[in-house]
């Protein structure tokens, strides 16, 4: 079939340009100048040989022409990009590439991978750990697991588990000149902090669990910082103070008797946040998304019911 289409880059600067009505805000989301984007737009216009936007002295207003077009455009170049994504996923068909922030991929992920081997032999693994949000096409991740509000515009996002936030401590403090006993206790020890949940204002940090608790009288803000979970946990494995941590991650620290929960309250629904399966809508439907898309919301199933059993088994 022999298409007449104009030049791709002219329709994705119309498009920029028309989402923004900026050549300027365009310019910048696509990494050149405004006058190229400018051209661009020209080129097309001739191309169409009619006018798609109306030029004001500081706004841009499209014609008729220019909203009559612009949403089949952007659903055309939505459709390229999924077709590109298939392309692309075609070359490392048997490559599934997870993204996943690291306390989680090393506490929780890491140790069940041996059961997705052994359920889909055919897939060779390859782990991101990062707690930076992917660009799922440039970065070439499959899918990822967040922790989170579910928010990711344009990408899936299914509820993998909703978590218990709780304080936890070496066993050792609970003995001493100051045990750790009631959460006034804490007023005598060193909290440890996670940086990216003190500058979320609804991310479980010690300001908002020493407010659930009642306690008024212990700096929240007081304490060294750790830029990842995971270090917190181990300095409080050390003795150096007391985390608040994921019940996930901390699960097999507790069994193993290297971490004590001193006292409660658990945070779980005073916040929006949980763990989040996300995935591009373009790889969706490859197989080795869906295959560990289905295997980690059934482990995450199963970890939800150990943590409820385990809770219970606290509580009594």
């Amino acid at each position: 079939m022999n298409r007449r289409l104009p030049p791709l880059n002219s329709l994705r600067a119309f498009e920029s340009a028309a989402r923004h009505l900026s050549f300027t805000k365009a310019a910048e989301e696509l990494h050149v100048t405004p006058a190229a984007i400018s051209q661009q737009v020209k080129t097309l216009e001739t191309f169409c040989d009619r006018p798609l936007f109306r030029r004001l002295t500081r706004s841009l207003i499209l014609t008729d022409a220019g909203q009559k077009a612009l949403p089949a455009l952007r659903e055309g170049l939505d459709k390229l990009a999924d077709a590109a994504e298939l392309l692309m996923a075609q070359e490392d068909s048997d490559i599934l590439t997870i993204s996943v922030a690291p306390s989680f991929g090393a506490k929780w992920l890491v140790p069940r991978l041996d059961r997705f081997r052994a359920a889909h032999p055919d897939f060779e693994l390859r782990i991101d750990a990062s707690d930076i949000l992917v660009d799922f096409s440039n970065d070439r991740v499959d899918i990822g697991i967040r922790y989170g509000r579910g928010i990711y515009p344009e990408l899936h996002s299914e509820c993998l588990m909703t978590e218990v936030t709780m304080p936890v401590c070496s066993p050792t403090l609970l003995t001493g000149e100051h045990p750790l006993r009631r959460p006034e206790d804490l007023r005598h020890h060193t909290l440890l902090h996670v940086d990216w949940k003190i500058e979320s204002e609804s991310a479980p940090s010690w300001r908002m669990w020493l407010r659930a608790a009642g306690v008024a009288d212990v700096d929240p803000n007081k304490g060294p910082r750790f830029s990842m979970e995971s270090m917190a946990v181990q300095a409080a494995i050390a003795g150096q103070g007391v985390a608040l941590s994921e019940r996930s991650l901390v699960r097999d620290d507790l069994e193993a008797g290297r971490l004590a929960q001193p006292f409660g309250p658990e945070l779980n629904e005073s916040t929006a946040f949980c763990y989040y399966v996300v995935y591009p809508e373009a790889k969706a439907k490859l197989p080795k998304v869906c295959a560990f898309r289905d295997w980690v919301l059934a482990e995450g199933a199963r970890s939800t019911s150990e943590e409820e059993d385990a809770a219970a088994a606290y509580s009594s």
